[in-house]
């Protein structure tokens, strides 16, 4: 039965060389057989004797959970697309709820050595006793997320999608409420008003960070239940306030708890999916978050326009609440807390200490907020490739949401809309958003167009390159032509709402796709990538709003319109030269450097190990070894094992990294 992942990697997503040293710390020198942090093993194979035929059914059992564990581990978390799902390296990055877990890369199938001799004592953790998800007649598990009903699964996924749209949706409803917010608070400067935004923005940012290493020691459910409910109630004092300032504040706070669903949406619905599902599932959650900042402004105009700026608060309470109720009925889907709690019960239950399984050695909560709170600044301070990466991503995102300041100046104050009307403007960015993610099966084909990498079979990072290429020219085109088709107003209103839909299938590419090639190209860093990436880009979204009225007021809607877009046909070249120069820029990354030696390191430590060991069960003089198993993913048995003269010979067939390192 599969297991599921901690994690290796999308942020999310998970620096230098002193602080990828860190990264290995908890690796023990020994390499001792139960540790379950190192990166992926290459191919070895299968060595069978006599005694392993009788115990074949046994050893088969432990090479599917372990099989299942790594699938579920990993799912195609090699620094390569797969060529199914070529955005599997960012959702498997996602699906990790800590940085922490970056390291419980996928180790598949490694079966101990036993003999007679060695089968009480060479092992700190007995294989018979490792706890795993049990498979009933049909090879499912009810309890594993990933073997629950298709129905419950898709109420899974709305539930959490709904959730994350909720929280994304409160960051621009606000914007439609400026006005009434000046008027009744007599504040003359948009610019102050618009801290509101800026404060929830930072509050994402920080919660997502924060609030991130807690599911990997309570688990999802509790942690969202807990962090949705203070959310929800910090929006009463918000819709309350006797001042701007109250409200300023408690959105930090607020958003900071909402973030919850930010940073474990993603990874929920990699919990509940397969490699076969996954980019259906992902494209299905997906729809309502990215289209939350444009449904905000919608619907928030018109409760604003009929209601008043309060109910705009009142409406976001009552659709959380909803959220929360929603989330209550979503079982509990992050695995190795399920497996963590199965092994407690077992070892209560039947008193015996031995039954473990192979996420019990989790970091404490400082350590995992020490790592969450670092390790992305480190990398995005050290790597040239995020240097890049985060201005080009940061300063897109910071123009959408400088679009929320920008579009009611156009059609509220110069074309006369009211706030309802207004938020309609916004739907063609929504229609541009939705493009984007229903021509997933066409990006799809054109990555896996690409040449494979000869080593893995797999297309390059560089291949989702070119899909961010195409967003690069398309969101500036957007801007531009929106600039200047604005006003005067005897253009009609519908030529500049009709640009907004390459704007928008512009923004949604460059920012899928590219942290689709951060998670491809930082492997089991990528969390940190990702994560150092969603706090500058939260930064420039939080920041560049507050520009917005003042650089309207003083250069007109359509030169302020054309200075940013001109900032984003000069960042063009950025996906462009990464898609032409992608894997050299790589190969010079300190970072991505060191991880590659580093498994390269542990590679063979593990082969010298398994070796080491194959002797000694060889010659001991105990029974014959059973089976090894280190990474056969097609589980093919390569070896064969005779007896002769009262000995166990064993003929070992493995792969060239594992005889040079047993040398």
């Amino acid at each position: 039965m599969a297991d599921e992942k901690g994690g290796p990697a999308t942020d999310h997503p998970h620096g230098s060389t002193g602080d990828g040293a860190q990264e290995h710390d908890h690796m023990d020198n020994s390499l001792s057989y139960d540790e379950k942090e190192s990166p992926r093993l290459e191919p070895i194979t299968k060595i069978k004797t006599s005694a392993s035929r009788q115990s074949r059914a046994t050893s088969r059992r432990f090479s599917r959970a372990s099989r299942g564990n790594a699938a579920a581990a990993s799912d195609g978390s090699s620094t390569y697309s797969n060529d199914t799902d070529p955005l599997s390296p960012l959702e498997n990055a996602l699906s990790r709820a800590d940085h922490d877990a970056e390291h419980q890369e996928a180790q598949e199938g490694i079966e101990r050595v036993r003999t007679g001799a060695t089968a009480s004592s060479a092992w700190s953790r007995p294989p018979d006793f490792e706890v795993t998800f049990d498979s009933d007649s049909n090879g499912a598990d009810p309890r594993h997320p990933r073997d629950w009903t298709m129905p419950y699964r898709i109420w899974a996924i709305f539930s959490v999608s709904y959730s994350t749209w909720v929280v994304i949706l409160y960051s621009t409803s606000y914007t439609a409420t400026l006005s009434g917010l000046m008027a009744e608070f007599d504040e003359p400067s948009e610019t102050i008003v618009t801290l509101g935004v800026t404060t929830y923005l930072l509050g994402l940012a920080a919660g997502s960070l924060i609030v991130a290493p807690m599911s990997e020691l309570f688990g999802r459910r509790p942690v969202y239940l807990l962090c949705l409910s203070v959310s929800t109630l910090l929006i009463i004092p918000c819709a309350l306030a006797s001042s701007l300032a109250e409200i300023i504040v408690v959105r930090f706070f607020g958003a900071l708890f909402g973030a919850v669903m930010i940073c474990n949406g993603a990874g929920t619905i990699a919990d509940i999916s397969t490699e076969d599902d996954r980019a259906l599932y992902m494209s299905l959650w997906s729809i309502a978050p990215l289209n939350g900042p444009v449904t905000g402004p919608l619907i928030g105009g018109f409760v604003y326009q009929y209601l008043g700026w309060r109910w705009d608060n009142w409406l976001v309470l009552i659709l959380t609440g909803a959220a929360v109720i929603l989330m209550t009925t979503v079982r509990e889907t992050y695995a190795p807390v399920l497996l963590k709690q199965k092994a407690a019960k077992r070892r209560k239950d039947e008193d015996d200490e031995r039954y473990w399984c192979q996420y019990d050695s989790a970091k404490s909560t400082a350590q995992l907020m020490k790592v969450n709170l670092s390790r992305p600044f480190v990398l995005s301070f050290t790597e040239p490739i995020l240097w890049f990466f985060n201005i080009w991503i940061s300063v897109i995102y910071g123009i959408l949401y400088l679009c929320f300041v920008a579009y009611p100046i156009v059609f509220e104050q110069e074309r006369g809309w009211g706030p309802g009307e207004t938020g309609l403007s916004f739907i063609g960015i929504g229609i541009g958003t939705m493009v984007a993610i229903c021509l997933e099966p066409v990006w799809r084909k054109l990555i896996n167009s690409h040449a494979k990498d000869p080593d893995t079979g797999r297309v390059a990072p560089e291949a989702s390159a070119c899909i961010m290429s195409i967003g690069a020219v398309l969101t500036p085109i957007g801007q531009l032509v929106f600039s200047w088709t604005c006003l005067p107003t005897t253009i009609h209103w519908a030529v500049p709402i009709a640009f907004g839909i390459p704007f928008g299938c512009g923004n949604t590419l460059c920012f899928i796709y590219g942290s689709n090639y951060l998670a491809g190209a930082y492997g089991y860093y990528a969390a940190s990538a990702l994560a150092g990436n969603a706090v500058m880009r939260s930064l420039f979204g939080a920041t560049l709003p507050l520009a917005g009225p003042t650089m309207y007021a003083a250069l007109t809607p359509q030169w302020a319109g054309t200075l940013l877009g001109l900032m984003e046909v000069v960042l063009i070249p950025i996906p462009i030269i990464f898609y032409r120069y992608g894997e050299r820029i790589r190969a010079r990354s300190t970072v991505i450097r060191q991880m590659r030696e580093e498994q390269a390191k542990n590679d063979r430590k593990r082969a010298r190990l398994a070796a080491k060991q194959l002797r000694e069960a060889g010659g001991g003089g105990g029974a014959a070894p059973e089976t090894v198993v280190v990474n056969n993913e097609g589980g093919q048995e390569t070896g064969e094992a005779g007896v002769a003269n009262g000995k166990s010979t064993t003929a070992v067939t493995e792969n060239r990294d594992v005889e040079k390192a047993a040398e």
